[in-house]
């Protein structure tokens, strides 16, 4: 398949949240050691409560959109409206698609990666999500221009994904809360990165099973 279906991918973001839900404490472990320690605990919440509302037939979008509503409107912290926006925005530009094709997944995390650039002033090198994001789609993009597939493509940004939070580990925190621990942000993982990069790594292992059908 080249393709999946837009109604029943819903399904996807329930795997997300299942993931979210299962490294909450490894989450918030890293949290606690250069920020306050509620980053897996609350995306777990979010994440949780979200799955709960998102039914089996429901398109990608649909469930995108529930994320997005539980995040902003239900969670604390900075994350929960950052993904949120970011979640929106991603459903935006997979709504009214009958089928998710590698050009519609690619115009989505284009969206996802915008929506993100967009509220706060972080770059690449500042130790955040974006360490994770922003070499994740450059990687997919990549793939595709080299006349790679769907498939290929979404190997390319899980090895991109993980690369990219692994590289956090050994940069001082420029922005949030971490920032203010100066060189003592140095040798953890960013906790956004982090979780950013288990989002992506489950939604292309998900998308990816149901390509090869």
């Amino acid at each position: 398949m080249t393709a999946l279906p837009n109604a029943g991918a819903g399904a996807l973001m329930q795997e997300v949240a299942a993931a979210v839900v299962e490294n909450r404490a490894w989450l918030s472990e890293l949290d606690g050691q250069i920020g306050d320690g509620d980053h897996g605990f609350n995306m777990a919440k979010g994440f949780g409560r979200a799955a709960e509302r998102i039914g089996a037939a429901d398109t990608l979008d649909s469930a995108l959109n529930t994320l997005s509503e539980v995040l902003i409107g239900e969670i604390g912290g900075s994350m929960g409206p950052l993904y949120g926006m970011m979640f929106s925005d991603m459903a935006d530009a997979v709504a009214g698609a009958e089928a998710i094709d590698a050009q519609t997944f690619g115009r989505m995390l284009h969206a996802g990666l915008d929506g993100v650039r967009a509220i706060g002033s972080a770059d690449v090198g500042d130790k955040t999500l974006l360490d994770t994001l922003v070499p994740s789609v450059a990687a997919y993009d990549a793939a595709l221009a080299q006349g790679g597939g769907f498939a290929d493509a979404l190997t390319a940004m899980t090895a991109a994904a993980e690369t990219g939070r692994d590289s956090t580990r050994d940069m001082v925190a420029r922005i949030g809360r971490a920032s203010r621990l100066g060189d003592r942000s140095r040798g953890v993982l960013d906790p956004g990165a982090t979780s950013c990069c288990l989002i992506l790594v489950t939604l292309a292992d998900g998308v990816a099973r149901r390509l090869d059908g």
